[in-house]
């Protein structure tokens, strides 16, 4: 049933921010871990400060070293991005990001909803983000060390806002005396996000995320793939109509922009749509689950 693989999404969506944000003290003393396991990224969009964050956010790792003289910590960046990328794509975006979960919950906020189409423009913001502050703005302007500020963690990102920036600011008293104007502009764009997050399904993840840009990238050729069978597909656009990114799944089921939530799959009347993992094909959770109704 559709139900239960959507439960079973959202329950993996959970646990993983769970997981992922598992150090309680941090909430408890205002403070932010700094373990060994902040040497290795996670897999999505978590950012570094949150007080519960057990790993590395892999943008603010990637900006913060990308200008500097430490090439093996790049290095090592890119190699986690781009294996995670060659394996799984953007079904990193829809089961494991925890500020993609908390866009989805948002959404759910009863009012009207807009229908953005993926051919629409605006989807290229992102590559125009994570090219200019991700990479040119941290490699060229640089400190007297030659390290580059992270500056898309400290002008745009809402996650860090909401995960670590509002938190911290809340639990300790001398934070709240430094804030300026760039903590306002940044409560500024959360707000903005929450807000458009109510009316769009996950803006963030669609226009400004550069981490989804860069496994986007990676769609077409992961391991992980979406595929439809021409011969059953009957283009009867349920697949589009139920996508929430709008994408004609049945003529790109590999866009880089799906995030590869199976919403397609188990919408799909003639079971034409399925997911594979490298060579061995699945029929997907969703159909599995329906032909045991």
């Amino acid at each position: 049933m559709l139900a239960l693989a959507r439960f079973k999404r959202k329950l993996t969506q959970v646990l993983t921010a769970i997981v992922t944000n598992g150090y309680l003290p941090g909430f408890l003393k205002g403070d932010i871990y700094r373990g060994n396991l902040k040497r290795f990224c996670v897999p999505g969009l978590n950012c570094y400060s949150c007080p519960g964050a057990l790993g590395s956010c892999p943008i603010g790792s990637l900006q913060a070293v990308i200008g500097s003289a430490k090439y093996q910590i790049s290095f090592y960046v890119l190699g986690a991005i781009a294996l995670i990328g060659t394996l799984l794509g953007r079904f990193v975006c829809g089961w494991l990001c925890p500020f993609g979960l908390i866009q989805e919950f948002i959404h759910k906020i009863p009012s009207k909803k807009f229908k953005i189409s993926s051919k629409n423009p605006v989807k290229y913001s992102k590559y125009l983000i994570l090219l200019v502050f991700v990479i040119i703005l941290p490699m060229f302007v640089v400190n007297i060390l030659g390290m580059g500020d992270p500056f898309f963690c400290k002008y745009i990102c809402p996650a860090g806002t909401l995960e670590a920036g509002i938190p911290l600011v809340i639990m300790n008293p001398s934070l709240r005396q430094a804030i300026g104007f760039i903590f306002s502009w940044k409560v500024f764009l959360l707000l903005l996000t929450i807000t458009a997050s109510i009316f769009i399904a996950r803006p963030f993840c669609r226009f400004i995320c550069p981490l989804g840009a860069i496994y986007g990238l990676f769609n077409p050729i992961s391991l992980y793939k979406l595929e439809v069978n021409s011969d059953v597909c009957i283009k009867c656009n349920k697949c589009t109509n139920t996508c929430p990114i709008s994408i004609e799944t049945y003529k790109t089921p590999n866009s880089p922009e799906c995030i590869r939530c199976g919403e397609c799959i188990g919408a799909c009347p003639t079971k034409a749509i399925s997911s594979s993992f490298g060579l061995k094909e699945s029929e997907g959770l969703d159909v599995k689950e329906m032909e045991m109704k």
